[in-house]
């Protein structure tokens, strides 16, 4: 029988989110001219007095009628009031007046002095999209790419998004890219999505700002240009866009296309924080974890992992339960530990899953079960994670959860340290060789094999 050891590197080590930044990606939520319940001020179609525009609306002049909305909505020279504005907007509406229909589905949209309606809301945007009002065409896009108040279908989305784009709509344009990023409604292009965020980003949009910045960084459908990358993502955080700040935030922090400047990405991570972008608030949390660009402040870290983990961030959420692991900021709780290494872990988010394995191996805030170890071990194995793979390894290779396989556990410490760099990559090189030592020339071949087809078939990012 062969031997077993105990020593094999951090089998049960738990680790925190906090070497740097989270990378930010895209912002992939398309969006609706309507979103935020608020809309553009319309300009009057024929300006006039409000005694004048009322006759004209009484005696049934649909662009007056318009117009008189207009004005109660915006509380322009009379009283605010969105049910008269409705009014006004329905009766333009009924003659067919486009901008009236346009406005009475948004008010039917967010609930804006009517009962909330998303199926009235897209019949009359589609009244007027079918006129060629492009803010209707991008909501009924909208619309249909997330199934409100009309069966969700991404194909007729794209091709409403498309209508409004074609007429310079910079809203439709990035919500255009979006489908062609993410191969929604059309075949993934990342060439073409970066034509539409271009097109919406040299207009000002901020978000398609954002996404083209996150394209340059990536060298998804453009070549990588890590200073493109920082300049797209300014102009769009210097409109408070959090996303881009988040991005701008992390560029400092790591000195990719900026001088390295972690004062700076504090003060942009902070930025995006307090408008409650759950990945600033981990970010800057581990800014004040490591005490990089403030002085190290554990409490304070806790205090924005808990907002972010609060949020459904898995990051920080294993990043608060690494704080309640170790007493950091907070009285050591391993229940509370296991909690929010839980929540992220049910994410499928890799280190939330090895905290949680870890947590049964060692029996900490829960009951010990290798087996249950081994579960949540795998599930971050087969993601790529390297300490899941480590720590999946070391359960063969003890016959803890499993049963004792040195050829499972080579297969698995082979594959940790070619995903680890510097001293864990060390670690887990001894690791792999310690089992090398116990396997026969066919058995290390085998296992060689197996990670090798493994790693084929897990391509990295």
């Amino acid at each position: 029988m062969p031997q077993r050891w105990t020593t094999f590197f951090a089998a049960a080590v738990l680790v925190a989110s906090l070497a740097c930044g989270a990378v930010p990606g895209v912002e992939d939520d398309p969006v609706s001219p309507n979103s935020t319940g608020d809309f553009d001020v319309e300009e009057e179609q024929v300006p006039s007095s409000f005694e004048e525009l009322l006759e004209q609306a009484e005696q049934g002049d649909a662009s007056a009628q318009y117009n008189l909305g207009a004005r109660y909505r915006q509380g322009r020279g009379v009283e605010q009031d969105d049910a008269e504005a409705v009014r006004w907007y329905r009766l333009a509406a009924e003659q067919g007046d486009a901008e009236a229909q346009w406005y009475l589905g948004a008010a039917y949209y967010s609930g804006r002095g009517v009962t909330q309606d998303p199926v009235e809301a897209v019949r009359w945007s589609r009244l007027a999209a079918e006129q060629g009002n492009a803010e209707a065409q991008t909501h009924l896009g909208h619309a249909y790419e997330i199934g409100e108040g009309v069966t969700q279908d991404r194909v007729e989305a794209v091709r409403w998004y498309r209508l409004a784009a074609e007429q310079g709509y910079a809203m439709a344009q990035s919500n255009l890219g979006l489908a062609y990023a993410n191969g929604r409604g059309v075949t993934q292009d990342r060439v073409e999505a970066v034509r539409w965020y271009r097109l919406a980003a040299e207009q000002g949009y901020a978000m398609a700002q954002t996404n083209l910045g996150a394209a340059y960084y990536s060298g998804r459908g453009v070549t990588q240009d890590r200073v493109e990358a920082v300049r797209w993502s300014r102009l769009a955080a210097e409109q408070g866009n959090a996303a881009a700040q988040t991005q701008l935030g992390y560029v400092y922090e790591i000195g990719e296309g900026v001088t390295q400047d972690r004062v700076e990405a504090v003060r942009w991570y902070r930025l995006a924080a307090e408008q409650g972008n759950a990945m600033a608030q981990t970010n800057l949390g581990s800014m004040y974890r490591e005490g990089r660009g403030v002085p190290q402040d554990d409490a304070e870290a806790v205090r924005w992992f808990r907002l972010a983990a609060n949020q459904g961030n898995a990051r920080g959420q294993t990043n608060l339960g690494y704080a309640y692991y170790n007493g950091l900021g907070v009285p050591q709780d391993d229940a509370e530990a296991v909690r929010w290494f839980r929540l992220a872990a049910d994410q499928g988010f890799a280190r939330g899953q090895t905290n949680l394995g870890s947590m049964y191996r060692e029996g900490r805030g829960v009951p010990q079960n290798d087996v249950e170890a081994v579960r949540w071990y795998r599930l971050a194995a087969d993601q790529g994670n390297a300490l899941g793979q480590n720590s999946l390894g070391y359960m063969y290779g003890n016959g803890r959860g499993v049963p004792q396989d040195d050829t499972q556990a080579y297969m698995w410490f082979s594959l940790s340290a070619s995903r680890s760099s510097g001293e864990e990559r060390d670690s887990r090189v001894d690791n792999r060789d310690q089992v090398a030592n116990r396997l026969t020339p066919d058995q290390r071949a085998e296992a060689q094999r197996l990670a090798r087809e493994w790693d084929e078939a897990h391509p990295r990012d």
